[in-house]
Parts: C-alpha cells; structure tokens; sequence
C-alpha cells in the first residue's frame, strides 16, 4: 500500500518497499486467528511499462525485472539466478551462514530456502500450475482468462480449507496513456465466487 501510495512507477515502489523492509522488517501473524502463522512475502509489482517480482527473506530481498513472456508467484520463492536488484548483504549473508559457498553461481530461491529449483515449474504445486496456466494463455491473456485463473480450485491457486484465498486482483494496464487503467478485485473471501 506505501508503495502504491508514494510511488509513480513500478521501479520506484519497489524502492520504497526495499527501504522499509531494511528499515522495520517485517512480521506480525498472517491469520485471524489465535494460531501464530508468520512468512516472508513476495510481490509482483507493475505500471504501464514494465514489471517486477520482489520476494524477501527477513530484511534480505531480490527482484527480477520481468521481461516479455509471463510471471507468477506463489508460495515459494521463485527468482533464482536472474536477479536484477538485491539487498547489499544479500550474498555475503547467505555466505555467512553457510548457505552459499561463494564460488557457484548465486541461486536466490535455492539458497535461502533450500528449495531445488529445477523441480519448481514441473512439481504439482500453486506455483507449477499457475506457471501452466499462465503459459498455456500466452499472448492471449485477457481480464477475463486471468479471472478464471484465480478462481481455479484443482490446481490449489484458490485454495480451500484450512488456509483459503481471501482475495484476488487483476489489473488491465494499457501501455497507452491515453487509456484507464482497470483494476478488478474480489468482493468476497472466495474468488470463485
């Protein structure tokens, strides 16, 4: 919300979000109820010209400027070696701890949270089939299809039960100026409805 707030750009929220999670970190619980549920965030971040993923852990984050094709998160950290803004200590933090050994090429989502990265877009997961769906649209993507996207139960990208998807927004943003921009956002904790 800040970076919407005080920012005019995709790039430039970015910085201010970076900023404020060097500065605060972040934390509180996730969930309404009683039961402490904390984690690191992610955030696609878009304007009329370009795109950004930004994924945190604790105060360290990376981004990856998005270029052409299509871009998801999910549950997971997914920049892995295309890194195009990062924290300062971002690499000799993970080197401090262990995690990475200086010499092989710096992998974010591996090293920090040990997942295989290899495995990420072809494992069964929110992350995977939203990868897919994203992909089997690709040049054609309306407001229209990236609703349907949200609202798919099978592949847990609306997730039902325990932890359930409370809301959902998709954003038509024109690279003409001379254009609205659209947002769409759910009136109701389920997106399929």
């Amino acid at each position: 919300r800040l970076g919407l707030e005080r920012a005019d750009t995709a790039e430039k929220a970015l910085t201010v979000i970076v900023d404020l999670l060097e500065k605060y970190g972040q934390g509180g619980n996730c969930m309404e109820s009683h039961m402490a549920f904390t984690y690191h965030n992610s955030f696609l971040i878009a304007d009329r010209k370009e795109a950004w993923v930004l994924e945190t852990s604790g105060k360290h984050w990376a981004a990856e400027k998005v270029e052409g094709s299509v871009r998801n998160i999910s549950n997971q950290l997914s920049i892995t070696t295309k890194i195009d803004r990062e924290h300062p200590e971002l690499k000799e933090y993970a080197k401090s701890k262990g995690w990475w050994d200086g010499e092989k090429e710096f992998d974010f989502a591996a090293t920090y949270s040990y997942v295989n990265t290899a495995r990420m877009t072809t494992s069964r997961g929110r992350y995977c089939e939203g990868y897919k769906l994203l992909n089997k649209h690709k040049g054609s993507i309306t407001s229209e299809i990236m609703m349907e996207i949200l609202r798919d139960k099978e592949s847990g990208i609306n997730m039902e039960g325990g932890f359930m998807t409370t809301g959902s927004m998709v954003s038509v943003l024109p690279q003409q100026p001379n254009l609205p921009c659209i947002h769409f956002f759910t009136g109701t904790p389920d997106p399929a409805r």
